[in-house]
């Protein structure tokens, strides 16, 4: 193997994305105390340069400029460069992706942000061409020599408006948000959905799984069929679109186009947990067999893909395979008609290997048909027959696709993505009643409790080859509770409530401002960054705020804990106007209001046939639902006084007030409907 001509300091980290950059000319540094003292000791500007191992435009970059000589030079002479994985640290991401925003009005990755020795932000923006780099590269450089005032003036006015926009105080009255306040939402929010295609009426079409939950929790609510039919045709044109890889399951992370045909082929774990979440949901909803398909397809993807012998869940799958983007997935028509002999045809029109499914320099993007039954028809065929040869076609071409030089993986395991996938099998187990994803939820929560739970109960950020590594973020107290309040469904074991409580409590000592109502997404044991931001608004990931609502919610179900509920309450009103005016923006926040305003049951299931009723119920679409379980005697407030001997009965609960125990399901339904 040949050595490498350079070798920076990045060769010593172990994220898949910083050893990317570790043999580039430039002599990149990760982030750390020493190397920002000695910023300072140089007086020197800092180059904070953030991007992720899937992402494409990163790789771009690294190859024009990072790659150079000629570039490495001046950024080698005047700047000292640290390299930032965005996933592995989140918290220096969103501090310089807003001072970036404010600077430019937009953001993205690779984002590169130009800061004073002592952390403040002096300029920056997201991909640079080669000559504009070097441009930017060497009147910074002057700047900073020949006239230092004037980049220290703008460097504090920068920051003060990064401080600024953190200033959110508690509302001043208790309530500002009712029905109307989502009515208002859905009403600003419809001109903006695309009625033929589904999702925004835009390109490109991220699949935000939040939006979709609350969008289908709404039309079931208020009764809105235009609603509910859009989010069914968004879910089912998603599910046949390219998006979706139509041989080996999984989302890739967004549509480039609006017909969710052309995507940006990285597959994310984040992206495939929540998505499988939501069609769990909206199976439910509307039992259409589509949707099991992608769950069953999806998870088996994970697992084969993106899980490691211990049961950890890596991070993400390059869209780049042999230098281009895409290649491992798309298909040439030649490439087929071989592979497939007789049944190419059918398969042409089942994928559209057509006009439909024709991408660029003559390959194909597989997209599943609208109509089998037109497919089966016009091949003389019945519809039992003609899934059974997609099975069989499918089975043949992802033999051979496995055979294409992969996708780079990204190995490394993250706390908040692993608590989502988690939960997406528990959900697929609650929903489908497959005990595989039970065991596969478990096992990945033993490994989690293992390795990324430390002593006093605070969490670690990340792993990988053995070593947990990066004091945890409010995200991943959020979702691990969340996951953890999953567990306790699926198991009805209480150490799984009894932890999430603890991790809410240490939530609450260590990231709470008691000023704002809202928690910091640091705690107060970590580093320290020119600005302690907090994550409000709902991205392609919920933000740790709302999550962390909803928790408290949740918890003030099981526990009686008003003080939970108030702090639920209270963060939600800090976000109401939000709320009203964009939806799609705090989706996750307007759940909790669905909460709080809409019907809500509790429902306790006591006795020895716990798990056989929950798994009766787990069928249909109950989203306004907390359940609490236990096979015998609790004294959690829920079940507390319900034990039976020899019973298994089902309490329905709402407003405090619980209608009279019944043994089956179907009764309990009706109490509820």
């Amino acid at each position: 193997m040949k050595t490498p001509r350079y070798t920076n300091a990045l060769i010593h980290e172990s994220s898949p994305y910083l050893l990317q950059h570790a043999h580039n000319p430039v002599n990149w540094y990760p982030w750390n105390e020493d190397v920002l003292a000695r910023a300072q000791q140089e007086d020197k500007l800092i180059l904070v340069s953030i991007g992720y191992s899937a992402c494409h435009w990163c790789h771009v970059m690294e190859h024009e400029s990072f790659e150079s000589e000629q570039v490495a030079e001046l950024m080698n002479k005047h700047f000292i460069n640290i390299k930032i994985d965005r996933e592995e640290r989140p918290d220096i991401d969103m501090v310089y992706m807003s001072a970036v925003q404010l600077m430019t009005g937009q953001g993205g990755w690779p984002l590169n942000c130009f800061l004073l020795p002592d952390g403040r932000p002096v300029y920056g923006g997201t991909y640079f061409q080669k000559a504009q780099w070097m441009e930017i590269l060497q009147s910074l450089a002057d700047v900073y020599k020949n006239d230092k005032p004037r980049t220290l003036e703008y460097a504090a006015k920068l920051t003060g408006g990064m401080l600024q926009s953190e200033l959110i105080e508690k509302p001043k009255e208790e309530m500002l948000w009712d029905e109307e306040t989502l009515h208002h939402c859905v009403r600003q929010w419809k001109p903006r959905m695309d009625a033929a295609d589904g999702g925004p009426a835009r390109a490109p079409k991220f699949p935000l799984p939040n939006n979709y939950l609350f969008l289908l929790r709404y039309a079931h609510q208020y009764h809105d069929e235009i609603l509910m039919n859009h989010v069914h045709v968004t879910l089912s044109k998603m599910a046949r679109g390219g998006i979706y890889d139509q041989l080996g399951g999984g989302f890739a992370r967004y549509s480039t186009d609006m017909q969710w045909k052309v995507p940006h082929f990285e597959k994310m774990l984040y992206d495939n947990a929540q998505l499988v979440s939501l069609y769990c949901e909206a199976y439910k909803q509307s039992h259409n067999n589509l949707y099991k398909e992608v769950v069953e397809q999806t998870l088996a993807f994970v697992e084969r893909e993106l899980c490691s012998p211990e049961t950890a869940f890596y991070s993400a799958l390059d869209a780049d395979s042999e230098g281009v983007e895409g290649k491992y997935y798309v298909w040439q028509k030649e490439e087929l008609e071989d592979l497939l002999q007789d049944d190419f045809p059918v398969f042409a029109d089942y994928y559209s290997v057509n006009d439909t499914g024709y991408w660029e320099h003559e390959n194909y993007i597989l997209m599943r048909c609208e109509n089998e039954n037109e497919v089966a028809l016009s091949h003389d065929m019945s519809i039992e027959s003609l899934r059974r040869k997609m099975q069989h076609c499918r089975e043949r071409l992802l033999t051979e696709r496995n055979k294409r030089v992969r996708p780079e993986l990204d190995d490394k395991t993250l706390t908040s993505w692993n608590a989502l996938m988690c939960k997406a099998f528990a959900d697929a187990y609650l929903v489908f009643g497959n005990t595989h994803y039970r065991d596969i939820a478990l096992r990945n929560a033993a490994f989690l409790r293992k390795n990324v739970v430390q002593p006093d109960g605070s969490l670690y950020h990340a792993w990988k080859n053995g070593k947990a590594t990066i004091q945890g973020f409010l995200e991943d107290y959020a979702f691990m509770t969340d996951t953890w309040l999953m567990l306790y469904v699926i198991t009805h074991d209480e150490q799984w409530l009894q932890e999430a409580r603890k991790w809410t409590d240490y939530s609450i000592e260590h990231f709470y401002d008691e000023k704002s109502g809202l928690f910091y997404f640091t705690g107060n044991t970590g580093q320290s960054l020119v600005v302690r931001k907090k994550e409000l608004s709902d991205n392609v990931i919920p933000a740790s705020n709302s999550q962390t609502a909803l928790n408290l919610f949740r918890l003030a179900v099981h526990t009686y804990e008003k003080s939970y509920f108030d702090m639920a309450a209270n963060m939600l009103a800090t976000q109401a106007a939000e709320i009203k005016n964009y939806g799609s923006g705090y989706s996750n926040w307007a759940l909790l209001m669905l909460d709080m305003t809409g019907p809500h049951y509790e429902l306790a299931i006591v006795g020895k046939s716990v798990n056989e009723k929950l798994l009766e119920l787990g069928r249909h679409y109950l989203p306004n639902v907390i359940f609490a379980l236990s096979e015998t005697a609790s004294e959690w407030p829920l079940l507390r006084n319900r034990f039976v001997d020899g019973e298994t009965l089902i309490y329905v609960c709402k407003n405090n007030t619980c209608m009279l125990p019944v043994k089956d399901v179907p009764d309990a339904l009706k109490q509820m409907s």
